[in-house]
């Protein structure tokens, strides 16, 4: 009894259950959709009593449009009919599937991507996202990359379309857009080749899942899949893909519908799984590889179902057979996907569904993904209702640790040029040594970027640019040379050295925050003092003046000689109480003459004058003529000793600019002569015009040819303008140099990279770091003023113009030396002649004449000399009288001569 009331209520279940029919077109290769419609269908049979769904699965072909429909009528038309067709994938066959549906009114639900299609129904409805809005998710994530330039590289004029909004990004003073198509063959490398050879570096790719990996193997053959590379994959399925098998560290960004770490899609995978396993069949999808049409047409299953039983309750539907070609139509579809398009249905796989009016999904969110090794990690989120902006997922500080773990895995190149003291070839320690890698080169560049890999922890490894030039643009090849152009090929990752952040290199390149600041200032030589002379003071008046006052002394003084002969006024009484002598004498022999005129010279006057009219007015002009003379060897004087401070001299840039002695220059193709070029500042445009048209040339090819033009150039008509820093070094290390003026302009050094670089934050953090801490400064005073020969003290340039020294008076004590020995040589040569004399006149020998004189000098405490020698003990009792007045012996002997004449 019991039995037949279970088979009874049994019967009446079944009897009540409502079975619909579901068609679903599937290709061979869509495996994962298949199971998907299956076991949705499964799963909501086994969960709803009173609506069963039935799958009738249909693998069709992608390329006979006929046939398909064919198909679809025969279905349509069974006793059962089907309320809803899914599929297929292929957009041909799609076409005429959702013809002959919209002319039933029977759904059709799509799950891939379409454009505009030239049929619109009122019963399709298409779960991929909106071909437009996609387009502006794509859009704005690839303008928060912030890609100053990028490639885009498409496969067919599809998927132009989904890049649409991408390409208006393009504005009118930004450089455009590059776009490739792929080659029709499969080897893509000459593509590549190009592209490597643009120096582009950032590249949006977009094509099929299947050729992703080996598009991109292609890519790594012709190194264009390194660690500065940036690609964007604009598939939705990419993230299924195993990229490890590329082994790259470039960045690679992607896009997806699926999380793949949903429990409601690992729940899923779960059930196809087990379901499978129940077929007989072992299947093992990983939540990883579920593919986007998988997950959406799990989606458009469980969303038609629910619309389909929540308005079967309300009003029950029927499902009946209808016929193609005959007009007919099933009067429940147009109710069913109406009511879809009014409902939004929550918790789907790959997000929220929801339509418009013409069935066009709008409602979904575009996860955006980094490739990172193994690890997918999502970084940021875009939704619809703010098409404009990206919703990260992840802290600047989680973004900034990650950029860095991807860092220290790869070997770090850094470009640089010798140029002590930022950097030089290191010198063996000891015989025999051999230097390698960084251990062949020493500086500051070494020093700061070793700083900054230990702050960051990875490794580098030092180049130096082949051609040593900094970086230029040449207009004419349009490509750049030095540091920058190892940047834009992609051979360094960073470039170092005094390396100026200008806005020309700044439009090729990124720059670190600086870690110098200079400026423009001018290098100049100190005044050299002159060449010392000890008879500088015989300079103020020319040889040949000096040879005509000499022989002016003497005429003049033969001149006032004959006068004086022939002067009454100069011959005189030589007895005073003699009224009426009968001899005159004259006193003005040649000896007074010249004593008389010498004195006069040297300003100290005579014991004796002339007395005569015509005698004095031969002297008067004698003193009026050495007045002159006088005074204006003392104004030359002090002019002559001063005369070296008046050199050419400058102290600024307007001082320089406004005067043409002195040359100035720069270095040939630096950052300096593209300031002075460029400037609209008055005087720096005057300075660049005076450079410019200078013959020769004012320019050379280096800062160290510069220096060396300035401290050869002869009284110091050569400056060099160069960059503050590079100057401060040449001072320490030159005591014959100095700085001219202040700073022309404010700029920096900074360590130069790629452009949109991910490390340049890092970079930037570890520079800021530094400068904090101080370790900036101690890296600038160990290379500047510590190493290589660096301290030159500063010194007073030449004194002051009052300073005499011993050099410029020297000789005025050199001809007081020789004078006062001269004198002293005459000296002795009258005492010797005094001897004779007194040897002869007292008729004893010229030994005791010697002795009795010498001894009479040696005691200096005697002030009076007898008329006569005697004996010893006369002499002894005379030393304390008064013999005569003035006691002068040779006054003496004077008289006697005049007696005996």
């Amino acid at each position: 009894m019991i039995t037949i009331l279970c088979l009874l209520v049994l019967l009446n279940v079944t009897i009540a259950k409502d079975v619909f029919t579901i068609g679903g077109l599937f290709h061979e290769d869509n495996y994962q959709a298949e199971m998907a419609f299956k076991y949705a269908l499964e799963r909501y049979n086994m969960f709803n009593h009173d609506i069963e769904f039935r799958a009738q699965i249909e693998r069709v072909t992608k390329t006979d449009p006929f046939a398909v429909s064919k198909l679809v009528c025969s279905m349509v038309s069974s006793e059962e009919g089907v309320v809803a067709i899914f599929g297929p994938e292929s957009k041909e066959v799609d076409a005429m599937v959702k013809s002959v549906a919209a002319n039933l009114e029977i759904p059709h639900i799509s799950t891939h991507y379409l454009t505009k299609t030239t049929y619109v129904s009122t019963t399709a409805l298409n779960i991929y996202p909106d071909y437009e809005m996609l387009a502006t998710a794509i859009a704005t994530i690839v303008q928060n990359m912030d890609w100053k330039t990028y490639m885009i590289i498409y496969e067919d004029n599809e998927s132009l379309v989904k890049l649409q909004d991408v390409l208006k990004l393009t504005q009118a003073d930004s450089p455009p857009v590059t776009i490739r198509q792929l080659d029709s063959s499969e080897d893509q490398r000459p593509l590549f080749k190009l592209i490597k050879q643009s120096g582009e570096s950032n590249i949006i790719l977009e094509c099929k899942t299947h050729r992703i990996l080996d598009i991109l193997a292609q890519a790594k053959e012709v190194d264009l899949l390194e660690y500065f590379h940036n690609y964007f994959l604009t598939d939705l399925d990419a993230h299924t893909l195993d990229f490890t098998v590329l082994g790259t560290n470039a960045n690679i960004t992607t896009i997806r519908l699926v999380d793949p770490n949903n429990p409601i899609l690992q729940n899923t995978v779960r059930d196809w799984e087990m379901g499978e396993l129940n077929r007989k069949q072992f299947v093992s999808i990983p939540p990883t590889e579920v593919t986007t049409e998988a997950a959406l047409m799990h989606d458009a299953v469980n969303f038609f179902t629910t619309a389909f039983q929540e308005l079967h309750i309300t009003e029950p539907i029927v499902a009946n057979k209808v016929q193609c070609g005959e007009n007919e139509k099933w009067e429940g579809g147009f109710r069913i996907t109406t009511y879809m398009k009014i409902r939004p249905f929550l918790n789907a796989l790959t997000g929220t569904v929801k339509f418009n009016e013409w069935g066009k999904r709008v409602e979904f969110a575009v996860e955006l993904i980094e490739i990172i090794d193994k690890r997918i990690e999502k970084t940021a989120t875009w939704y619809p209702e703010n098409a404009d902006h990206l919703n990260f997922t992840r802290s600047a500080d989680e973004q900034m640790q990650q950029i860095v773990e991807n860092l220290q895995k790869t070997i770090v190149m850094v470009s640089s040029r010798i140029g002590p003291p930022y950097l030089s070839y290191r010198k063996p320690q000891y015989e025999g040594e051999v230097l390698e890698g960084n251990a062949r080169f020493e500086g500051y560049s070494m020093d700061l970027i070793d700083a900054v890999s230990k702050e960051l922890n990875f490794t580098y490894r030092f180049f130096l640019t082949a051609d040593g030039a900094y970086g230029t643009y040449n207009k004419k090849t349009k490509e750049w040379n030095g540091l920058i152009k190892d940047l834009l090929e992609r051979r360094a990752h960073l470039a170092i050295c005094d390396l100026t952040i200008t806005h020309s290199r700044r439009s090729a390149v990124d720059f670190s925050l600086p870690f110098m600041t200079l400026g423009v200032s001018i290098l100049y030589s100190k005044s050299k003092p002159s060449e010392r002379n000890i008879f500088a003071f015989m300079e103020p008046l020319d040889t040949t003046v000096w040879m005509y006052i000499v022989s002016a002394y003497i005429s003049v003084a033969l001149v006032i000689y004959l006068i004086a002969r022939m002067a009454p006024g100069d011959w005189e009484n030589p007895h005073p109480c003699d009224q009426n002598p009968e001899e005159l004498e004259n006193i003005w022999d040649m000896k007074n003459c010249l004593w008389l005129m010498l004195g006069s010279t040297m300003s100290q006057g005579c014991d004796i004058l002339p007395k005569g009219i015509s005698s004095r007015m031969a002297a008067s002009m004698w003193w009026f003529f050495i007045l002159i003379i006088s005074s204006s060897y003392t104004a030359n004087l002090a002019a002559f000793l001063t005369m070296d401070k008046m050199a050419p001299s400058i102290d600024n840039a307007e001082a320089l600019a406004k005067q043409t002695k002195i040359k100035y220059g720069t270095v040939d193709g630096g950052s300096t002569q593209t300031f002075f070029r460029e400037s609209n500042f008055s005087t720096y445009a005057r300075m660049w015009t005076q450079m410019a048209s200078a013959k020769p040339s004012v320019f050379e090819k280096n800062n160290a040819d510069g220096v060396k033009r300035v401290l050869t150039t002869k009284n110091q008509l050569y400056a060099f303008l160069m960059e503050s820093s590079q100057i401060e070094y040449e001072v320490e290390r030159n005591c014959e140099l100095k700085q001219v003026g202040g700073r022309m302009d404010s700029k920096g050094y900074g360590i130069a990279m790629p452009v949109n670089s991910p490390y340049r934050s890092a970079i930037n953090k570890a520079v800021l770091n530094m400068q904090e801490d101080g370790t900036l400064n101690l890296l600038k005073n160990k290379w500047w003023k510590e190493k290589s020969g660096g301290g030159c003290e500063e010194s007073d340039e030449g004194g002051s113009s009052a300073d005499l020294k011993l050099a410029n008076v020297g000789g005025v004590f050199l001809v007081l030396g020789v004078g006062v020995s001269i004198a002293f040589i005459f000296s002795i040569i009258e005492f010797f002649w005094n001897v004779h004399t007194v040897a002869v006149e007292q008729k004893i020998t010229h030994k005791e004449a010697l002795i009795n004189e010498s001894k009479f000098a040696i005691k200096v405490w005697i002030t009076q000399k007898r008329t006569s020698p005697g004996s010893e003990s006369s002499s002894k009792a005379d030393d304390t009288s008064l013999s005569r007045k003035d006691g002068n012996y040779h006054d003496s002997l004077s008289a006697h001569r005049q007696s005996d004449t």
